[in-house]
């Protein structure tokens, strides 16, 4: 198995993709809206990833954050709040905005499954800070670690209650960040004690069966070398201080952070330790050379790809339950005043 997760061009299988992927074997495929046309289209993609490597827990991802991240909207698709709705009713009532908090993601996980998608890219776990770019912005849980950490907590509770395992992100942290990663590199000079804060959310937790690096060059820890190409940082620091010893993504290595082709990028991020490289738009050249570039998938690797899989569970259609934790998730919101949508029915 190549220890990368690939992008497709469209809402269907090209013969090339349904060809290349077949021999390359990938631990498994991300979703943009390019691939999602509507819930039928939807579901025949993702049944058709499985049947080619006849692997019913196959990993099928998608960012789904809610607000303005998410790749499923409506009116196909049910609506979401971003992260600052969760953070607004935990100011007013903690215990609230975790209950909210974890409706909302069981919801979501229930119509995440009946699509096949069995992994969101949520919750970010990144600390909302003053004068910061806001691409992380209002997608933040809070600026508080603690906070962060409990309505974190509940979002992989709720989307593991649905059947679909969540990756917490983007470690080591990306609150601090002055530029976006899509474009360029972030430098980041606070000092190892300033950066403790940005830890203790993903410390809290570090049992996450999933999580992504992020493209940010710390100078207290690596001054040559970001996050996701750090073998210091991913050595030392996710897999040493926070502790985490769940299956670690790359975030995109198409972003404009990372400097060299794509392929040298995958070599390097795996080489500094990350299991998993996240390659996100399909481009057959990019992938071909991805697969030349990188080894097989180690024995380590496997069993956590195999672990963070186990509890997910593919729906025939959405469940009944979807309806009643959207139902929970708004009698909660409406303390905040913040209106988040209508709901669409429960049929897949």
């Amino acid at each position: 198995m190549t220890p990368a997760i690939f992008g497709l061009s469209g809402p269907h299988l090209t013969a090339d993709e349904r060809a290349f992927f077949r021999a390359a074997d990938p631990a498994g495929y991300i979703l943009f809206g390019r691939n999602c046309v509507d819930p039928v289209q939807l579901r025949a993609l993702t049944d058709d990833l499985r049947s080619i490597h006849g692997r019913d827990r196959l990993l099928v991802s998608i960012d789904q954050e809610g607000g303005r991240v998410a790749r499923l909207r409506p009116p196909l698709w049910s609506p979401y709040p971003c992260g600052e709705v969760f953070d607004k009713l935990y100011q007013i009532a903690p215990s609230s905005a975790i209950e909210a908090a974890r409706a909302n993601a069981t919801a979501m996980a229930l119509e995440l499954s009946a699509m096949g998608i069995t992994v969101d890219y949520h919750p970010p776990l990144d600390l909302r800070m003053p004068g910061a770019h806001d691409v992380i912005g209002d997608r933040a849980l809070g600026a508080d670690p603690m906070q962060v950490a409990a309505i974190g907590r509940a979002l992989l509770e709720g989307l593991a209650a649905g059947g679909v395992t969540g990756c917490i992100k983007h470690m080591p942290g990306h609150g601090r960040s002055d530029v976006d990663t899509h474009k360029a590199m972030p430098t980041v000079t606070a000092s190892a004690d300033e950066l403790e804060s940005d830890l203790a959310p993903f410390k809290a937790l570090n049992h996450a069966l999933i999580g992504m690096t992020g493209h940010l060059l710390f100078t207290a820890w690596d001054a040559d070398n970001p996050a996701t190409l750090s073998p210091t940082i991913i050595t030392d620091i996710i897999r040493g201080r926070i502790g985490f010893d769940g299956l670690l993504l790359t975030d995109d290595i198409d972003m404009e952070a990372l400097g060299g082709s794509i392929p040298e990028r995958a070599a390097r991020a795996h080489a500094a330790g990350c299991d998993i490289i996240l390659n996100c738009w399909g481009k057959m050249a990019d992938m071909e050379g991805i697969c030349e570039h990188l080894p097989a998938m180690s024995d380590a690797t496997t069993t956590r790809l195999d672990r963070a899989l186990a509890g997910t569970r593919i729906a025939a259609a959405i469940a009944p339950e979807h309806a009643e934790m959207l139902a929970k998730r708004d009698a909660l919101l409406a303390l905040t005043g913040t209106p988040i949508g209508t709901p669409i029915g429960t049929g897949a």
